[in-house]
């Protein structure tokens, strides 16, 4: 096929590819706040989010945070997030359940957590609120979860949320707007690889 017919087809497959798109934007007439989870055995569920803290943080959004599960070993975006006055920032959790190895304990935890999330939920300024492993606490049922998903549709309207961690359940799946679920290929982990600064913390 000569260059020209090449180019006149893209041409014409990329006018037809924009009416598409510009029809599904133009049906986007919607204004609120949006429920997003981000799930599943690949990394990057909490680094997905804590790249959308960075982005809300560059409109000059106020954003809140609540760890539920990792502990109190320092990490680089607490580090990073503390020092911006627009971060309220909660590292609620004592650890992964397989090192608690108690259940009464990690409720009592999980529960003192979620009180403190209640607190950015009801508050309209508050633009974006990170709920890191949320979906952890909720699939140990370390949490009440018709209470969780009763408290996130009493959100403000324009508020956002971001519900991090594996094993996402489907009650909080279905009432998300918004759901990605991470896909593990390969792992430097299963190669003996320890978690590395910057990377896993």
């Amino acid at each position: 096929m000569p260059d020209t017919d090449r180019e006149k087809n893209h041409k014409q497959r990329m006018q037809r590819k924009k009416e598409v798109i510009d029809t599904r934007i133009a049906k986007a007439d919607k204004n609120r706040g949006v429920l997003l989870i981000h799930t599943g055995n690949g990394k990057g569920k909490s680094s997905s989010g804590f790249g959308m803290v960075a982005r809300a943080l560059g409109h000059n959004m106020r954003v809140g945070i609540v760890q539920f599960i990792k502990g109190s070993d320092s990490t680089g975006e607490e580090r990073f997030f503390k020092q911006f006055e627009q971060v309220s920032y909660h590292v609620m959790g004592e650890g992964f359940t397989w090192e608690t190895q108690d259940m009464q304990r990690d409720k009592e935890v999980a529960n003192i957590a979620w009180k403190q999330a209640v607190k950015l939920l009801s508050d309209n300024t508050f633009n974006l609120v990170l709920l890191d492993e949320l979906n952890i606490a909720l699939k140990s049922k370390l949490l009440d979860i018709e209470t969780v998903i009763h408290d996130l549709q009493q959100r403000p309207e324009m508020q956002h949320v971001i519900v991090t961690g594996r094993g996402a359940i489907p009650e909080l799946i279905n009432i998300a707007d918004t759901v990605t679920e991470m896909k593990l290929i390969k792992h430097a982990y299963t190669s003996g690889v320890r978690a590395q600064k910057g990377i896993e913390y």
